[in-house]
């Protein structure tokens, strides 16, 4: 069986949620009588500190509604230049509400004050004015880098003051609140909306929520709708989102251990590059340019060793992924799996052998 480090979506669900599922309460929730999605849109809420939430299928679907909701046609979103909503969501800011991205590019991804504040534009006869910004917590393809707490705060301060509304794509905001060692409400208190994904690092086989103010989301309950987002016995999907929920987010630090752990070991190869100190959460991206190989080759190259990554934002970057079902045995095997790669590619000058 393959290590599948491609992403923390690839979880299989734990043994309480399968019994959950099995067992879940059900009724129709487009009629909101689903008695157990009901129990998840509520503490979902309550966990985050907002006043309502909504059950979607998917984080994209979450995204766009937040954005349908906060924005009208014909504005911007400012976001950073590799986030997921520009790169991975397939324009749906674009397609469904109407917006265009003005992204803007930070080394590490997270973005300040100061970095926004030249990327907004205000209603004139001339340029489409700023209707929402948009923020990345953990950011993904900057390798799970996660807000200072002050930063987060001087951002939607200052959007706020500004009328400028503040959404974030919290998919991993639990992985966030692990790092810094603070309650997710806190992290979620600025954001005027959140969504996040139980279907990553929390486990679930399905789902992701958003949060914010309760007229916003009966807003969002409509988008749903034309969506296609809609569903009618969903409960036993929403039974093993109340599993991730409650249960998952105390055992992030041991997929943060293991991502640091396998940055340190490959960062001990030739041909890589990057910065194990700088991983804070559960993913790890490198370079892996002076191997001669782009992201694609060396991905191709390395499933025969029965290990999985996927690509990151450039053609010279591969990203792999800790999760529950991930253990640091694993991640010892695919590091070694990769010193193999880079041996066989170039011989013993390209790589260096793990110390044992």
């Amino acid at each position: 069986m393959s290590i599948d480090l491609r992403s923390d979506t690839v979880t299989r669900p734990t043994p309480a949620m399968r019994r959950a599922m099995a067992e879940a309460e059900v009724g129709d929730d487009i009629y909101g009588e689903d008695p157990t999605v009901n129990r998840l849109e509520e503490r979902a809420a309550e966990i985050l500190g907002k006043e309502a939430g909504l059950f979607v299928p998917t984080g994209t679907m979450g995204n766009v509604i937040a954005i349908k909701i906060h924005t009208e046609h014909g504005q911007e979103v400012v976001c950073e230049s590799r986030a997921h909503i520009l790169d991975w969501e397939l324009s749906m800011t674009a397609w469904f509400a109407g917006c265009l991205v003005r992204p803007v590019y930070v080394e590490d991804g997270i973005l300040t004050w100061t970095k926004l504040r030249d990327a907004l534009r205000f209603p004139s006869p001339h340029c489409a004015p700023t209707g929402l910004i948009e923020i990345e917590n953990t950011h993904n393809m900057a390798g799970g880098t996660v807000y200072p707490m002050d930063v987060l705060q001087e951002i939607c301060e200052n959007a706020h003051g500004h009328g400028i509304p503040v959404h974030m794509d919290g998919a991993r905001i639990f992985n966030a609140a692990c790092h810094l060692n603070r309650p997710v409400r806190e992290l979620a208190a600025p954001a005027d909306t959140v969504m996040f994904c139980l279907s990553k690092g929390l486990g679930a086989p399905v789902g992701s929520m958003l949060v914010g103010p309760a007229k916003a989301i009966e807003r969002g309950r409509l988008y749903r709708k034309r969506l296609g987002g809609a569903m009618r016995q969903v409960g036993v999907l929403a039974a093993a989102g109340l599993i991730a929920l409650e249960e998952m987010p105390h055992r992030l630090g041991e997929d943060h251990a293991n991502a640091r752990f396998l940055a340190g070991e490959l960062a001990k190869l030739s041909g890589l590059k990057l910065h194990p100190e700088r991983v804070q959460t559960n993913i790890v991206v490198f370079d892996v340019s002076a191997t001669g190989l782009n992201s694609t080759e060396f991905i191709a190259r390395l499933k025969p060793h029965g290990v999985l990554m996927s690509e990151a934002s450039t053609p010279r970057e591969v990203r792999a992924v800790t999760h529950f079902d991930v253990s640091r045995g694993d991640c010892a095997q695919a590091a070694e799996a990769v010193a193999e790669l880079l041996a066989n590619a170039g011989g013993s000058a390209c790589a260096t052998q793990l110390r044992s």
